[in-house]
């Protein structure tokens, strides 16, 4: 009966989606006319890889029937570009994981069929939310290691520029002096605003934009005002790095403030236990006796 039904749900799936693709939806002629006078997007600095291994193959026929349901969503979009993954593979990953949970608890046939089809579903729904879970919390890690580069990136820029480099100059060389993922964006973002001759600041704030780093984007917004003038944009830089410590500072302050309560846990814990282990048996005689 379990096999009945998921076949059947996947017969209907497959023909839903056979039909999208040989009727796809007319878009109306406004937007088509939008898309004719809308000036196209620079091209983006953060590249993405496109090879997910086994998932991307087993999971490929089911990506366009999730593009039509609207994933990802524009906050894993975000996510996804700063730890360089395309949504081709991401989607790819999540089909494939929720078709093995599927396919790992069907296998199960001594157990009556609502148990395995319980379990079915449960794996198939972790399988589907798991590569979300960890392109958010890598992406969280990459943001605050970008934002730590930053401060030193500036600080480099700020002694260059204090040295007599000019603008252009401080910053290829600052952002060539680094070895991490972060410098190798910057490198990329300046390399790009050299090869279009626009502002490195456009560029900069592009890149601010695509990662989510507020504070790129805010610095590049703030250094375009400034111009090419040396003094201001060394006070602009001196004041951006100073901010990027403080804020490091306090992060880090914070990130060991909440160790320290989560440490409190166990210790808790175990003092309960240990309770419990003492006066059990105590009270078991007690209850017994009367």
């Amino acid at each position: 009966m379990t096999v009945l039904i998921l076949l059947s749900a996947g017969v209907g799936a497959g023909l839903w989606a056979l039909w999208v693709w040989l009727i796809p939806p007319r878009p109306p002629l406004d937007e088509l006319v939008t898309r004719l006078r809308t000036e196209p997007d620079p091209p983006p600095i953060v590249v993405r890889t496109g090879d997910g291994g086994w998932a991307q193959r087993l999971g490929r026929p089911f990506v366009e029937v999730m593009r039509i349901l609207g994933l990802p969503q524009s906050a894993l979009s975000r996510d996804l570009a700063i730890t360089e993954r395309s949504a081709e593979v991401h989607l790819a990953e999540k089909a494939a994981l929720a078709l093995t949970g599927l396919l790992l608890t069907l296998g199960d046939r001594p157990l009556p069929w609502t148990v395995p089809l319980a379990g079915a579903l449960a794996l198939a729904v972790g399988g589907f939310l798991l590569p979300d879970a960890m392109v958010r919390s890598e992406a969280a890690k990459r943001r605050t290691a970008f934002r730590h580069a930053l401060g030193a990136f500036l600080n480099l820029v700020h002694l260059l520029l204090a040295g007599g480099s000019g603008v252009d100059g401080a910053l290829t060389d600052a952002a060539g002096a680094g070895h991490g993922w972060a410098f190798q964006q910057l490198s990329r973002a300046l390399d790009l605003a050299r090869l279009t001759r626009t502002s490195p600041w456009q560029t900069l704030g592009q890149l601010g934009d695509e990662l989510e780093i507020n504070e790129l984007s805010e610095l590049a917004a703030a250094l375009s005002l400034a111009g090419t003038e040396g003094a201001k944009v060394r006070a602009s830089l001196a004041a951006k790095a100073a901010a990027l410590r403080h804020q490091g500072g306090s992060d880090a302050e914070a990130a060991a403030n909440a160790a320290t309560e989560r440490m409190t846990l166990p210790a808790a814990l175990m003092a309960v236990g240990f309770i419990v282990f003492v006066f059990y048996p105590a009270l078991t005689n007690v209850t017994s006796s009367l």
